[in-house]
């Protein structure tokens, strides 16, 4: 028998990738042309691949029996023998053997308590008895856990199986014993779930011969029951008892091929059954789908390897202990930190276009930090109005002591402001600690690259980081430096000074606060109002615009639809926790002396989505004069008597007032001055120096630090990803060429592979009836004129257009004598 090796070798080359790829330990995810054979416990599926080779050689007994997928190439070769992927070259002549080393490598992997794994077995068989096929046996389905198996064994089983069928190049073998309800198959369901319109599965019903007296499988045999588009074939395997028996798999094939000619409702589709027909099938589909398949699978070759050129272009000619390569690689690491620092700070505008869209980092956060952050804290540090007017008095009259004054004394505005002064030193150092946190993570960001060489990466970042804290102490010192010039001499001349004179003349019509910035605009934004109620709505967003009188929200951005206002006066801040099951940063307004604040409501709660958003709102209500709520005033210890000790005396009140004044006036001068240089400070000292040090320093220091050979040394794990990704890369390369060499040699008529499966047709031609057969081949379409002569080794007639024929059967499936038995004497023509 002679086929088209072009169309035969196809099976042959998805052996050869699977084998590249599994041999390399590649786990790529490239979808294979391949058969998946899925069915319940006890379906046959055992039986009808021993079958298909003609040996026992599968393992057999209750329960869960395979354990792993076993990946079966079926090869036609002159010597029969297996071969194992794990154990190449090591020939088995005895099936016995391969048995036996399929339980064991299965015990290897999942141990003998009846466990399961998805990691294959690969065997191929070598026989003059088969043709070219590629299957792949899974675990067959169970519900009820036996002995010490896992109770999720079903859910386990189901989750291995999903992940072979759900491949769309999977063929989709539903094996389903005639003696069970269709309906109820689980094969069948499982291949109706990934395959709903049943294109890719091919029915095998087995048990054909245990089905009840005056019952049959024909309806669903020709396609009519539960049609699939590549139709059904039925077998008989041998009982169990046969099995035990050790009967002949020859003898059984004979027996089945005699089952079907002598019973009255399959005698007419003889020919279209039985295992040997479905072998051909399964040769002719697989074949087709691989040709199919084959161009889709080359692009996704082709794609898969220019995404990793460029990352195994440094590996091709990597030596790890050639010290060139280790001071190259070591160059490139720095400069690589010095360019990822670099872009960092001045931001990612200035290098390959790698923009961080998850969250502020870098130099970006610092920025914040400048101009969000330490203005905040700056704010937050104000005195309580009430808290400071008690001070400015008190200072005054310890200052006058027994005497009464006549004169407001300078020496009150000198020790208040001092003390005003005094307090910046705080956010100050704040701003340097965070300046520090985030230039630490920037460092440690950068040298993460570095994972490659541990040590390079963990000396690097020593280095920097003991500079950076060298660095943070001499800021710190020279931030004080800066306040304690502040407290050395107070400027009374600055031209943004208001004087005693002015002081006295704003005295009379002084706002209470001394702080407004006149009716502008100062934020917008959206926030959340969270404390509507449900009968209002719930929590809504809004449209907020902060002036420094007044709040107001709208129903969007555009400021049509104005939803309230409300003035700032007298109101108060105080954090409140985010509600139930909620994530938001939330505050509130409130009034302190206990009245409603929006409508019925004592409080304003508002919302934001991150933390940073809530200090930046913090910020701006502090600006308008919103203050936060001080805990000392919850306690009100004596204050209402200080309170009426110091407004007894209108010259004093008249005195504090013109004090007030005066420490205003001064302090927006100093911490005006303190935003602007503290900024510029840290700037200077800590950030272009870091900058500096890694650009021009960080070399020399890391020569210093040790041997350059130890600290260059690969990391396990570098090295291995670099061996991965040369096997994925070489395996990929070598797919290429075989699906190359494949494209070339196949032609574009199908055609079976030689095989000699005479052994199963010889005993079955002399006992067989002409009737049974006759009628087949006098039923099926198309016409005989139609058809070309009788050829042997002439394959399955392509897949059809459409499901069934005129029996119901789909066109694919009629009967032809590819391979079959010789014509029967005395048949009709």
């Amino acid at each position: 028998m002679a086929g088209n090796s072009g169309m035969e070798s196809l099976i042959g080359i998805v052996n050869q990738l699977q084998d590249a790829f599994s041999q390399m330990g590649v786990s790529m995810q490239l979808d294979l042309p391949q058969i998946a054979v899925v069915g319940g416990q006890s379906a046959g599926k055992s039986s009808v691949l021993e079958n298909f080779v003609g040996q026992d050689f599968l393992p057999r007994g209750s329960g869960i029996v395979t354990r792993r997928p076993l990946v079966l190439q079926l090869i036609n070769h002159p010597v029969e023998y297996g071969e194992f992927l794990h154990l190449k070259g090591q020939q088995f002549p005895n099936f016995d053997d391969i048995r036996r080393e399929i339980e064991a490598e299965t015990d290897r992997v999942t141990g003998s308590n009846k466990g399961i794994s998805s990691v294959p077995i690969n065997l191929r068989v070598f026989s003059p008895h088969v043709l070219n096929l590629t299957l792949i046996d899974l675990p067959g389905m169970t519900r009820v856990p036996v002995g010490d198996q896992p109770k999720d064994i079903e859910e386990q089983i189901r989750n291995m199986i999903m992940q072979f069928i759900t491949k769309p190049n999977c063929l989709v073998l539903a094996v389903t014993p005639a003696n069970q309800d269709l309906a109820i198959s689980d094969a069948l369901k499982l291949a109706r779930e990934v395959d709903p319109d049943g294109m890719r599965t091919i029915g095998v019903i087995t048990k054909l011969d245990l089905m009840d007296d005056g019952t049959d499988a024909k309806d669903i045999l020709e396609n009519r029951t539960l049609p699939l588009r590549r139709g059904y074939v039925g077998v008989v395997n041998r009982s169990q008892r046969d099995i035990e028996g050790r009967k002949d798999i020859k003898a059984a094939i004979a027996a089945e091929r005699k089952f079907f000619l002598s019973h009255p409702a399959y005698r007419s589709m003889a020919d279209r059954m039985g295992t040997p027909y479905l072998q051909r099938v399964l040769n002719q589909q697989l074949s087709n789908h691989i040709r199919e398949t084959l161009p889709s699978l080359r692009d996704k070759l082709q794609k898969q390897l220019l995404s990793m050129e460029k990352e195994v272009e440094e590996y091709k000619h990597f030596r790890p202990d050639d010290p060139s390569i280790k001071t190259k690689a070591m160059l490139q690491m720095i400069q690589q930190l010095q360019a990822d620092f670099d872009r960092s700070i001045e931001g990612s505008g200035k290098g390959d276009g790698r923009i961080n869209t998850a969250e502020l980092s870098g130099g970006a956060k610092i920025n914040r930090l400048f101009h969000e952050r330490f203005p905040f804290e700056i704010v937050k540090m104000e005195f309580d109005e009430k808290e400071l007017r008690k001070e400015i008095a008190f200072a005054i009259q310890n200052i006058h002591g027994i005497r009464v004054g006549l004169f407001t004394p300078d020496m009150a505005f000198d020790a208040i402001v001092k003390k005003q002064i005094e307090r910046l030193k705080e956010p100050s150092l704040k701003c340097v600690d965070l300046v520090v946190q985030e230039l630490t993570n920037v460092v440690r960001s950068c040298t993460d690259k570095m994972a490659r060489y541990p040590r390079l990466r963990d000396e690097a970042e020593r280095i920097i980081c003991t500079f950076i804290r060298e660095r943070e102490s001499e800021l710190k010192r020279q931030l004080i430096l800066l306040i304690d010039c502040e407290l050395a001499y107070m400027n009374t001349n600055h031209e943004d000074f208001i004087g005693f004179a002015n002081a006295q003349s704003q005295t009379e019509n002084a706002n209470k606060t001394g702080r407004k910035l006149g009716n502008q605009v100062i934020r917008k934004g959206w926030l959340c109002i969270s404390n509507l109620g449900i009968m209002r709505g719930g929590s809504r967003d809004y449209w907020f615009v902060l002036t420094s009188e007044s709040l107001s929200w709208f129903k969007d951005e555009e400021e049509r639809d104005k939803k309230y206002m409300l003035p700032l006066d007298n109101l108060k801040l105080r954090d409140v926790e985010g509600g139930f099951m909620s994530r938001r940063s939330a505050f509130a307004l409130f009034s302190p002396d206990g009245r409603n604040v929006y409508k019925d409501h004592k409080q304003l709660e508002l919302s934001t989505e991150t933390s940073e958003e809530l200090d930046s709102w913090k910020a701006s209500f502090l600006r308008a004069g919103v203050y936060p709520e001080k805990a000392s005033a919850a306690n009100g210890e004596s204050s209402g008597s200080d309170d009426q000790a110091t407004s007894l005396d209108p010259a004093l009140e008249r005195q504090v007032e013109t004090i007030r004044n005066l420490v205003d006036s001064y302090m927006r001068i100093v911490t005006k001055t303190t935003r602007d240089l503290v900024p510029k400070t840290i700037m200077h000292m800590m950030i272009n120096q870091c900058k500096t040090f890694i650009m021009g320093e960080l070399l020399a220091h890391l020569y210093a630090s040790g041997d350059q050979a130890s600290m260059m040394e690969e990391s396990a794990e570098e090295a291995a990803k670099r061996e991965e990704m040369l096997r994925m890369y070489h395996a990929c390369k070598e797919a290429l060429r075989i699906i190359s060499n494949a494209q070339l040699a196949c032609s574009a008529a199908p055609a079976s592979a030689a095989v000699n499966i005479d052994w199963a047709n010889s005993t079955s031609s002399s006992g067989s009836g002409g009737g049974g057969v006759g009628s087949a081949t006098r039923r099926a379409p198309p016409p005989t004129a139609a058809r070309p002569a009788p050829v042997t080794g002439r394959p399955a007639p392509a897949i059809p257009s459409r499901p069934g024929g005129r029996q119901g059967l789909p066109p694919p499936l009629q009967p032809t004598r590819v391979g079959g038995p010789p014509p029967i004497p005395g048949r009709p023509r």
